[in-house]
């Protein structure tokens, strides 16, 4: 009796644990089946839904981060990238957007530190670093101009 028992209550256990590992899996792919087809408002609710069974998924935040910035949710697209950032300081992407941002904010000390991080991990994105580099000069020689 107390054997049929135990053995319940470890099927009833093993279905739930892999019930939550099926939809931490779900979750990620069904949010990036929604942003490629553009869903955005599907596709956050996925990717939200994934953050909480896996907190330590910087993919759900990078893309979570992508749609504030075309939302243009300037903070939430920070905080999200900080995540990633936080998660994995290495991320390339996560990098590049994020110097983006400080270019685009004018925060030419925060760009500076983030291009140089950038310079020492780039792995995937090293082809956009011609791009960050015109854009930074570009806001380094505008801040020039306004301080004379």
């Amino acid at each position: 009796m107390k054997k049929n028992f135990l053995l319940k209550i470890l099927f009833i256990y093993l279905f739930f644990i892999l019930n939550a590992y099926s939809a931490k899996i779900s979750n990620f792919e069904e949010g990036v089946d929604f942003y490629n087809k553009k869903n955005f408002n599907e596709a956050k609710i996925f990717f939200e839904r994934d953050i909480v069974y896996n907190p330590k998924n910087e993919n759900s935040y990078l893309y979570l981060a992508k749609i504030f910035n075309y939302d243009e949710k300037d903070e939430e697209y920070e905080i999200n990238l900080n995540n990633v950032l936080i998660l994995n300081p290495t991320n390339d992407e996560g990098i590049y957007l994020l110097i983006l941002l400080k270019i685009k904010q004018s925060d030419y000390k925060k760009a500076k530190e983030l291009i140089t991080k950038f310079d020492q991990v780039c792995n995937s994105f090293c082809s956009k670093k011609n791009e960050i580099e015109e854009k930074f000069n570009k806001i380094k020689t505008e801040n020039e101009k306004d301080n004379n």
